[in-house]
C-alpha cells in the first residue's frame, strides 16, 4: 500500500511496504554471525559500559569536530508501560565536511542480546545548494521490526515505513548494536571468520555486513602508547558500492581511531584512557594440612586440663553417691586376680551374670552342659518370633 501527498512549498512522498513481499528475498545472516551474537553474555557486555570522546580531524590534522559515544545500562518502557533492563547507546558527532556543517545523533535501546528494541538516528549535511537531512527510526512491535525513514533534500521530503518480520532479521546489527559489537570484538581480540551479519545500507535497505581483522598497530597519544586491534567493517549494499570503515580498538574496547575508507578525515583519540582490565578471579588459597600436636598448643592443652578436671570431679561425686559400685568393682578385681582366667571377657560375664534380672535361672543340679553366660540374640518364645501355622 502506498500514498502520495502534495504539500505547499515542496513535495512529500510517503510509502508503506512489507519487506520481502515484493522484489528479491531478504538476505539472511549465516550461522557464524548468529553464533557470535549468541555467545555474548551479560557479564561480558557489562564490561563494555563506558563513554569516550574522539576528535574529528582533517587529513592535514586540523580539528573539524567531535565524536562522543556512550554505552550504559538503561531502562526501557514499552508501549504497555512495562519497564525492562536494556543497553542504552547514545552517540553524536558535529563538525565540518569539506567546510560544510554536518552532524548526526544516535539513541538506541538494545536487549542484552544486542537486539534492537528502539532506535532513533538523525543525520544532516548543510550543502550549499540542497541541504540533506535523514532520519531513521526503528521500533520492535510484537513479532516485527518497523522502520520509519525520512529523507529531506532541499524542499523535497521522501518518507516511508518498512516492516521486517522478526524471524527474517536474525543476526541483524543496527547502528547502536554495532558500536557495542566492535567493543566486544576488541576485548576478545577476535573477529568471527566468514561471518555475514545483517545491516541497513545508506538507502535503508537490508544487506550484508562483514568484519575483518587487520592485525595490530601501536597508537601513541602524547607520551603514552598502546597496541590497537584493527577491525574493518564493510556494508555490502545491494544497489550501491560497498562502504567500509576501519576501527582501531584498544584491548578494553575503547576506540582509538576511526577511518572511513575514501574520506579525507578521521576520528582520533586525544587523551589516553585508563584501560579497563577484566578482574582476574584468584584461585582459592590452599592450606597444607599440618599434624596437630595438641600438647604444644596452649589453648588446646588448657581445654584438655579443664575437661580432665571436670571428669575427675564428676566421677568422684558418682562413686561417693554409690558406694556399692566401688565395692562391686573391688570384689570383681580381687576375684579376677585370684583366678587369673585366660578368657577375661567370659569370666566377667559369669561374674556379673547373676545380677541380670532378665537372665533365666540356671539348672538346680550341676550339668556337663554349662549355659552360656552371654545373653542369647534369638527371640524368646512369645516375644515376637514367627509363630507356627
Amino acid at each position: 500500500m502506498s500514498s502520495k501527498a502534495l504539500l505547499t512549498g515542496g513535495v512529500r512522498t510517503k510509502e508503506y511496504r512489507l519487506a520481502g513481499q515484493e522484489g528479491p528475498p531478504l538476505p539472511q545472516a549465516n550461522a557464524e554471525a548468529i553464533n557470535f551474537l549468541n555467545s555474548l553474555g551479560l557479564e561480558e557486555l557489562q564490561l563494555l559500559l563506558f563513554s569516550e570522546t574522539l576528535a574529528m580531524v582533517s587529513d592535514t590534522g586540523e580539528p573539524q569536530g567531535e565524536l562522543t559515544i556512550e554505552v550504559q545500562r538503561g531502562r526501557y518502557k514499552d508501549q504497555q508501560g512495562i519497564l525492562s533492563n536494556c543497553v542504552l547507546v547514545h552517540a553524536s558527532s558535529h563538525g565540518f565536511l569539506d567546510k560544510m556543517l554536518c552532524g548526526n545523533s544516535l539513541l538506541g535501546y538494545l536487549s542484552w542480546k544486542l537486539e534492537p528494541v528502539e532506535q532513533h538516528s538523525h543525520e544532516f549535511i548543510k550543502y550549499l545548494i540542497l541541504p540533506m537531512e535523514r532520519t531513521t527510526n526503528l521500533l520492535k512491535q510484537e513479532e516485527q521490526l518497523t522502520m520509519t525513514r525520512s529523507v529531506k533534500e532541499g524542499e523535497e521530503v521522501k518518507s516511508g515505513v518498512t516492516i521486517f518480520p522478526w524471524a527474517s532479521i536474525e543476526g541483524f546489527v543496527c547502528e547502536a548494536a554495532n558500536l557495542v559489537l566492535l567493543r566486544a570484538m576488541a576485548r576478545r581480540q577476535n573477529v568471527p571468520s566468514n561471518a555475514r551479519f545483517l545491516a541497513l545500507d545508506i538507502e535503508g535497505k537490508l544487506c550484508y555486513s562483514t568484519y575483518q581483522a587487520l592485525g595490530f598497530q601501536t597508537i601513541q597519544v602524547g607520551r603514552q602508547q598502546a597496541p590497537a586491534f584493527i577491525v574493518e567493517q564493510t556494508v555490502h549494499s545491494e544497489e550501491g558500492i560497498p562502504m567500509s570503515w576501519q576501527f582501531y580498538m584498544f584491548s578494553d574496547g575503547h576506540l582509538a581511531k576511526r577511518v572511513q575508507i575514501g574520506s579525507t578525515g578521521c576520528c582520533i583519540i586525544t587523551k589516553m584512557p585508563i584501560l579497563r582490565e577484566e578482574d582476574e578471579i584468584e584461585p582459592p588459597p590452599v592450606f597444607e594440612k599440618k599434624p596437630l600436636v595438641w600438647e604444644e598448643d596452649l589453648q588446646l592443652h588448657s581445654k584438655f586440663l579443664h575437661r580432665k578436671e571436670e571428669l575427675r570431679t564428676s566421677h568422684s561425686a558418682y562413686l561417693r553417691q554409690h558406694p556399692d559400685a566401688r565395692a562391686l568393682l573391688s570384689d570383681f578385681l580381687l576375684f579376677l586376680l585370684l583366678r587369673q582366667p585366660r578368657d577375661v571377657v567370659t569370666f566377667a560375664a559369669e561374674f556379673f551374670g547373676p545380677f541380670d534380672p532378665h537372665r533365666p535361672p540356671g539348672p538346680a543340679f550341676r550339668s556337663s552342659h554349662r549355659p552360656s553366660p552371654f545373653r542369647s540374640l534369638d527371640p524368646e518364645p512369645g516375644t515376637g518370633g514367627a509363630g507356627a501355622d
